[in-house]
């Protein structure tokens, strides 16, 4: 009885290694034309690459200052500069600026040259801050950051929101899109040939670029200045989109 079941099993095995060739050829067979026709494709598409433009108003403002504070010892300056820094800062917390963060803290000293020799005659202290506000308030917090002891406005750039720069990421992206549609349309027209479908596609990141500082105020400055008005203009999103479509 063991007998037989083994040679049966044989039997199957051996007649499966022999109908197997054929299983493979006619596999191959098949997928043979699926891979002609992705090649195909491939041979026979056009590649084009749109651009996409958006314009958005920049109501943020994005501020540096700082306090400068020169005296006869490195410790009464950094102690002097370190009081004045806190009342800025105190001020800013208090008017609920956004990405407040200390940008840099510098103790130097300052020489005199006299028939060619150096000497140390005091010490220069500097720390600076950076923050974030609307840019209809930024005139009016700035003159309060002078009178609560800053000397020092180094630059003022402009930038978007986040919300909006999103927004506008999205708009920039569809324009992109549409005008590699529209050049692949105009190229299939002229040629006489039809758009099939779209092979692949290639999305280039929409991006804005980084804000330009302005050198807002680089001198020191005093609390007996006049109102300061801060204006802000338009920031761009641009974004390309590279389409590949087979005819």
């Amino acid at each position: 009885m063991n007998r037989a079941v083994l040679a049966g099993s044989r039997f199957n095995s051996g007649n499966l290694w022999k109908t197997l060739p054929f299983v493979l050829i006619a596999f191959i067979s098949f997928a043979q034309p699926g891979l002609a026709e992705e090649k195909e494709k491939m041979l026979r598409s056009l590649t084009v690459t749109g651009r996409g433009m958006e314009s958005i108003a920049t109501t943020l403002s994005l501020v540096n200052l700082g306090v400068e504070v020169q005296g006869k010892t490195a410790q009464d300056v950094q102690q002097e500069a370190a009081r004045k820094s806190s009342a800025v800062v105190g001020l800013l917390k208090s008017r609920n600026v956004d990405k407040l963060e200390t940008t840099g803290i510098r103790l130097n000293p300052v020489y005199s040259y006299n028939n060619n020799v150096q000497r140390i005659t005091g010490y220069a202290a500097t720390n600076t801050v950076s923050f974030r506000i609307a840019t209809e308030k930024a005139g009016t917090l700035l003159d309060e950051a002078v009178k609560a002891g800053a000397t020092q406005i180094n630059s003022v750039s402009f930038v978007a929101s986040d919300e909006a720069i999103a927004q506008a990421q999205k708009q920039a992206l569809r324009k992109a899109t549409q005008e590699a549609q529209q050049q692949a349309d105009a190229v299939f027209a002229s040629l006489g040939f039809k758009s099939k479908e779209i092979v692949s596609i290639q999305v280039n990141n929409a991006s804005s670029p980084t804000p330009s500082p302005i050198a807002y105020r680089s001198a020191k400055v005093t609390a007996q200045d006049a109102s300061t008005p801060v204006v802000g203009g338009e920031q761009e999103v641009d974004a390309s989109v590279t389409l590949q479509i087979s005819y």
